[in-house]
């Protein structure tokens, strides 16, 4: 039994803000008052759940080529092991263990892969387990998959929804995540869609279907997250349209779009484009089925990893960076091309602008999420910084005056005082996401939930205040000390449990050869390779 003694509570999920009073911890749980316990003293400290990324992209094929494509990234950020901890390297893409220990140190303890091809999931579950800490989850990308395409032109829904629950049970994967939908189908044939009603060519669906599509599936099989989707048309001047359109198409059903500061752009007269956030936040506050986080752009180097290949490509092109593309054997695809983000330039200033726009403008902290799409926007360690922009309206207006000047002028940006508060500041790390992924145990201090608990000193430099915890602890054992990490402990991986359907396979099995190179028997993930893992109930659908 251990208590974490007359802290400054922020448990938003049960009322507590700043409130002070004890958190008892037994068994890994939030359990209730006892006595006889260890004492943790946070007299003067606030107390916090576990920080929970809903979006980041740390494990998996394109994770490890970005670390190939950019050397430099580790020769500037090695990392010596020390008595309890491994070395590694890197800090835009840094290696598996110090990325459990950079998230942990911050008081994160769950973190979302975003985008896993279901052919490689094996290789993500063993990247995903080699992450010290933090317990994970992970998104199956299915947007410009054959199959599902094909089986939305069929209009044979009930088939694509055991199809779906296939792929999520074969890839150990907790969600279903679209990216660009059917533009990677087009990119097969090296075309793309600009709107939601181009057709993905040779089969005959638009964006606008395939988005319907999922969002039914995915409200049909009772997945605990959204349908988790990139928008078409992302980091156009015209995207800001495509995306409120998106939300619009969704009518009442939950959704989330992820990374909404890369699709919040808009024309304007005698600029390249605009921020458009002020449209999408005034949809998201009308909208309460919608959520979203943010994929806030900081400034420095990058490494842009998306399975939206077309956009990559054309992102190559226009900055002669290097430049990898892949295909997933008519699954998905994925680019890559590092970036750096410029201040002084008036793109990098609007991305950056738009993205605290976004969160300055949604009223309802509990439809937005902080992230940075890492590694897309910069690095997750950015998180404190970001945080420090939102809390101290002052700094955020000395920062912006740093930016292009041209770029500033065209926002609405120095004209919003909103400060956020700790309440807030847990509402967007911790509560929020959780609620919006459906961990009933993460994301808050009642009783029953998962003792994953972050206790910072109180500092008014809130970049400081969030770099570093005073405590962490991971399922009641206490891995961070004054940032130092005491313990490598081994998190879980969590999965969703959804029915098995004997009748996919036997339709599956013909088809299967025909577009893959290895046999469907060798398809599926071995759960060993996701253990220890939490299975997720999902309420189970009914047939037609």
């Amino acid at each position: 039994m251990l208590c974490i003694q007359g802290g400054s509570i922020y448990d938003p999920l049960n009322g507590k803000a700043g409130e002070v009073g004890d958190i008892y911890v037994s068994d890994g749980k939030i359990v209730p008052s006892s006595s006889g316990a260890r004492v943790i003293d946070a007299k003067g400290l606030i107390v916090m759940p576990g920080g929970v990324d809903i979006h980041s992209h740390i494990a998996g094929p394109k994770v490890n080529v970005g670390r190939v494509l950019c050397p430099e990234d580790h020769r500037t950020d090695p990392v010596p092991r020390t008595a309890t901890t491994r070395s590694g390297v890197g800090h835009v893409v840094p290696s598996t263990f110090i990325t459990g220990h950079r998230y942990a140190r911050m008081g994160y303890t769950y973190v979302t892969e975003a985008a896993a091809p279901p052919l490689e999931a094996r290789h993500v579950h063993e990247e995903l387990a080699d992450i010290p800490i933090v317990d994970k989850g992970m998104l199956v990308l299915m947007g410009s998959n054959h199959f599902v395409l094909s089986l939305i032109r069929d209009g044979e829904f009930e088939r694509l929804r055991d199809y779906v629950a296939f792929l999520i049970r074969a890839s150990g994967g907790y969600g279903i995540k679209a990216v660009n939908p059917g533009g990677g189908a087009n990119w097969r044939k090296r075309g793309n869609v600009n709107s939601l009603d181009d057709e993905a060519v040779g089969y005959g669906v638009t964006p606008r279907e395939i988005i319907d599509a999922l969002i039914d599936v995915n409200e049909a099989l009772g997945l605990p997250h959204p349908l988790h989707l990139h928008c078409n048309n992302l980091g156009q001047p015209t995207s800001g349209e495509t995306t409120l359109e998106t939300m619009a198409l969704a009518e009442g059903r939950r959704l989330h779009i992820t990374h909404m500061q890369f699709g919040a752009y808009g024309p304007k007269k005698g600029r390249p484009f605009a921020s458009s956030a002020r449209k999408l936040a005034e949809y998201v506050n009308a909208n309460p089925n919608i959520t979203m986080d943010v994929g806030q752009v900081v400034f420095g180097p990058a490494v842009t990893m998306t399975a939206d290949a077309p956009l990559q490509h054309s992102l190559h092109r226009l900055t002669k960076e290097r430049w990898v593309s892949k295909e997933v054997e008519m699954e998905t695809q994925s680019g890559i091309v590092p970036l750096n983000y410029r201040k002084r330039t008036y793109a990098g200033a609007i991305q950056w602008i738009a993205g605290l726009e976004l969160f300055l403008t949604v009223e309802n902290p509990w439809q937005i999420s902080l992230t940075t799409d890492h590694p897309n926007g910069g690095p997750f360690t950015s998180y404190p910084w970001v945080i420090k922009l939102l809390m101290d309206r002052d700094y955020r207006e000395e920062t912006a005056q740093t930016v292009s000047k041209r770029a500033l002028g065209s926002s609405e940006l120095p004209e919003l005082t909103r400060e956020y508060t700790l309440e807030e500041i847990a509402i967007i790390t911790r509560a929020g996401p959780a609620k919006t992924l459906g961990l009933a145990n993460k994301g808050h201090l009642g009783i029953g939930a998962d003792a994953d608990i972050a206790v910072y000193r109180p500092n008014s430099d809130y970049e400081a205040m969030f770099r570093e915890a005073v405590y962490v602890l991971k399922g009641g054992e206490v891995v961070v000390r004054e940032g130092e990490i005491l313990s490598e402990t081994v998190g879980k991986t969590y999965v969703a449990d959804l029915e098995e359907d004997e009748d996919i396979i036997e339709w599956l099995k013909p088809k299967f050869s025909q577009f893959y190179s290895i046999a469907l028997e060798n398809y599926p993930v071995a759960r060993d390779k996701f253990m220890p893992c939490e299975v997720v109930p999902c309420p189970p659908y009914i047939s037609d």
